[in-house]
């Protein structure tokens, strides 16, 4: 499983269709998370991930040092599938996508995840999986970390 994380100020994603377009969901400060889920990837991946995204220390604290998690500071998180996570592009021009996971299994892992997320605590909100979303963010930082359950970076 992939994460990219980015620190907000505020974050919102918007489903777009042929004829509306609506916001699925939106934050203040927090964080914003682009998850990529892969074939391979089990429960213990999304707890992995979940875990990371709960407690990484990237907000400052009163002495402009990364110490706090988006717990700490009362934070929400803005999840957002992202199966183009595993695009490979390596060889050729059009990417890959044999890694990342079929829709069934993507959005029973992407959901479990939100759950994880909100059972420690979290406020959290979500794009519409298998939609044509658009993201619009405030990076504050800008402070943006990958996360991979397999430690691949």
């Amino acid at each position: 499983m992939r994460a990219v994380v980015q620190r907000v100020a505020h974050a919102q994603v918007d489903v777009l269709t042929t004829n509306s377009r609506h916001t699925a969901g939106q934050i203040q400060q927090g964080l914003m998370v682009l998850l990529g889920v892969a074939e391979e990837d089990t429960e213990t991946d999304a707890r992995y991930i979940a875990d990371k995204i709960t407690h990484l220390r990237i907000f400052t604290d009163e002495q402009d040092k990364m110490n706090w998690s988006v717990t700490d500071i009362g934070g929400s998180v803005l999840l957002v599938s992202q199966f183009t996570l595993y695009g490979d592009a390596r060889n050729g021009r059009r990417p890959s996508y044999t890694q990342a996971a079929r829709p069934e299994k993507a959005v029973s892992l992407y959901e479990f995840v939100a759950k994880l997320l909100q059972n420690n605590g979290l406020n959290v909100a979500t794009g519409e999986f298998q939609t044509h979303m658009q993201v619009s963010l405030c990076n504050d930082g800008p402070v943006t970390l990958l996360l991979d359950s397999h430690k691949q970076f």
